[in-house]
C-alpha cells in the first residue's frame, strides 16, 4: 500500500500550446493519465494529482482517477508536494512522488523502487538513472555505504562531480510520516523564493535518517516531456511497447513502425494487422481477424474472423465472419451482424444490420433497421433526411432491393419483398410483394437526334 503524489501543475511553456502540458497525449492517452494508471497498476491505494496551470482543463482529464490538490502559485517542487500534505499525513506506508509529464514510467519500476526503499530501511529513496552524458542533470553523490549523500546540480558541480554518471530523475519514495515532518520544516532558502523537494532530503539527513538511491533499468522511463519533439519521441517508445505487447500475445503486425494502436485497445490472438492501420479508443478486436492496410477503427467492437479492407469504422460493432470494405465507411451507431458483407464505397450510419445481409457496393444506409439475408443492389440510398428531421426505415428479412433504389424514409418493407431496379419507394411494401415505382419506358421512333451533335 502506498500513496502516489503526481506533480502536474507546471505551465509547460516550451510546448507552445494553449493546453496544459500534462493533457497532451501519447498513444491516445494524456500524459498525466499514464502516470496515474502506472500508480494504480503498481498498487497505490491513494493517488493525488497536484495541478495548477489551467486547472479547469486538467480536472476533466483526471476525473475520478485521482484526488486533486491545487497549487495556485508554482513555487517549486517542494511547494507542489506541500499542497498534498493532507493526504500525505494520512498515508499508510510509503509516499511516491512522480511527475505528470513522465508517461513512460512503468508500474513494475514503481513497485521495485518501493521494495528497495522498504527492504533497505530508508527514510527517502531517490529514483536514479545512469547516463554516459549526464550534462544538465543533478548528480547523485553517494557515500561509501551506498547511501545518497547529496544531489549536486550541474551548475554547482565540481569537475570531479561532473564525471558522475548517476543522475536524479526527480522521482522519489518517502516514508509518509517522515515526509510530512520534513515538509513542515521546509523553507525557501534561495533567491527565487521557491521550495525545493530536494531540500527535504537534507532535512531528513540532518535528523539522522537514511537516504537511499534506486537505479532504474530503463532510462526511457524518466523521460520528461517539455516540447513537441520529446512528445514525439515518447510516442514512438510507447507505441513500440504497445505493439510488442500485442505481438507477444499472439497478434501479427506486419509493419509495426507504421501501425498506431491506442493504449486501451484489445486484440485477440491470430489477428493480423497490416501497415498504416490506426486502432484507437476503446476498440476491441477479436481473434482470427484481418485488418488490412489503411484502416481506421475507433471505439468499436470487431468480433472474431472479421476482415476489414481500407475502411473506417467509428463507434460501432461488427459481427463474427463479416467482411467490410474496401473503402467502406461505418459511421457511429451501427450494429452489424454476423456474416454480413459491407462492400466497396458503402456508407452506413446509425443502422442495425442483421446476419447474412449483403450491401455490396455504392450504397448509403442511414437510420435503418435491416433484417437477415437482405440483398442490396448497387446504388441503393435511404433518403432519411428531409432538410429538418431524420426518419427511420425498417426492412424485413429476405428482401431483395434492386439497383438504384431510393427508399424515402420512413418506410417499411415487408419480409420477402422484391423491389424493382430504379424504383423510388415512398409507401410501405407488404410481405412478399413486388414493388415497382418508376416511370414507364417510352421509345420515340421519330426522334430527330441531338441537334447539337456534329
Amino acid at each position: 500500500m502506498f500513496t502516489s503524489v503526481i506533480l502536474a501543475a507546471g505551465m509547460g511553456t516550451r510546448m507552445k500550446s494553449d493546453m496544459p502540458k500534462v493533457v497532451h497525449k501519447v498513444c491516445g492517452k494524456e500524459l498525466v493519465k499514464w502516470v496515474i494508471d502506472a500508480s494504480r497498476e503498481a498498487g497505490a491505494d491513494e493517488v493525488v494529482a497536484v495541478i495548477g496551470h489551467k486547472a479547469d482543463m486538467v480536472k476533466p482529464v483526471i476525473g475520478e482517477n485521482a484526488k486533486i490538490a491545487i497549487q495556485a502559485e508554482q513555487l517549486g517542487t517542494g511547494h507542489a508536494v506541500m499542497q498534498a500534505a493532507e493526504y500525505i499525513k494520512k498515508a499508510k506506508g510509503s509516499v511516491v512522488v512522480l511527475n505528470g509529464d513522465t508517461p513512460l514510467i512503468k508500474a513494475e519500476t514503481i513497485k521495485k523502487a518501493i521494495d528497495y526503499h522498504v527492504s533497505n530501511g530508508n527514510s527517502a529513496t531517490v529514483i536514479t538513472a545512469e547516463f554516459e552524458d549526464a550534462t544538465g542533470y543533478g548528480r547523485i553523490v553517494r557515500g561509501e555505504d551506498g547511501s545518497v549523500l547529496r544531489i549536486v546540480e550541474q551548475k554547482d558541480a565540481s569537475d570531479e562531480e561532473k564525471k558522475i554518471k548517476e543522475i536524479n530523475s526527480g522521482m522519489y519514495v518517502f516514508n509518509g510520516a517522515d515526509l510530512a515532518e520534513a515538509l513542515d520544516k521546509l523553507t525557501p532558502n534561495n533567491a527565487q523564493g521557491e521550495y525545493y523537494l530536494t531540500d527535504t532530503l537534507e532535512i531528513l539527513r540532518g535528523a539522522g535518517k537514511k537516504i537511499g538511491g534506486y537505479t532504474i533499468e530503463d532510462n526511457d522511463e524518466i523521460r520528461g516531456i517539455n516540447n513537441r519533439i520529446q512528445l514525439s519521441e515518447a510516442e514512438t517508445i510507447m507505441q513500440r511497447r504497445i505493439n510488442e505487447k500485442h505481438m507477444e500475445n499472439g497478434v501479427t503486425i506486419i509493419n509495426p513502425s507504421s501501425v498506431f494502436i491506442g493504449s486501451d485497445v484489445e486484440i485477440g490472438r491470430d489477428t493480423i494487422i497490416a501497415s498504416n492501420v490506426t486502432l484507437a479508443g476503446n476498440t476491441k478486436i477479436g481473434s482470427g481477424c484481418s485488418v488490412e492496410m489503411g484502416c481506421r477503427i475507433v471505439d468499436s467492437v470487431i468480433e472474431d474472423n472479421v476482415t476489414v479492407l481500407n475502411s473506417v469504422i467509428l463507434e460501432s460493432s461488427i459481427g463474427e465472419g463479416t467482411n467490410v470494405g474496401p473503402f467502406a465507411y461505418v459511421r457511429p451507431g451501427c450494429k452489424v451482424g454476423r456474416h454480413v458483407k459491407v462492400g466497396d464505397f458503402v456508407e452506413i450510419k446509425n443502422a442495425v444490420i442483421d446476419d447474412g445481409t449483403k450491401i455490396s457496393h455504392l450504397t448509403y444506409l442511414g437510420d435503418s433497421d435491416i433484417g437477415k439475408n437482405v440483398n442490396f443492389g448497387c446504388g441503393t440510398v435511404t433518403c432519411n433526411y428531409d432538410g429538418k428531421d431524420k426518419f427511420r426505415s425498417v426492412i424485413g428479412d429476405n428482401v431483395f432491393v434492386g439497383c438504384n433504389t431510393n427508399l424515402v424514409s420512413p418506410v417499411n418493407v415487408g419480409e420477402g419483398a422484391y423491389i424493382a431496379a430504379g424504383s423510388t419507394i415512398t409507401d410501405d411494401i407488404p410481405d412478399k410483394n413486388l414493388a415497382i415505382a418508376r416511370a414507364r419506358q417510352v421509345n420515340k421512333d421519330d426522334w430527330k437526334g441531338n441537334k447539337y451533335a456534329k
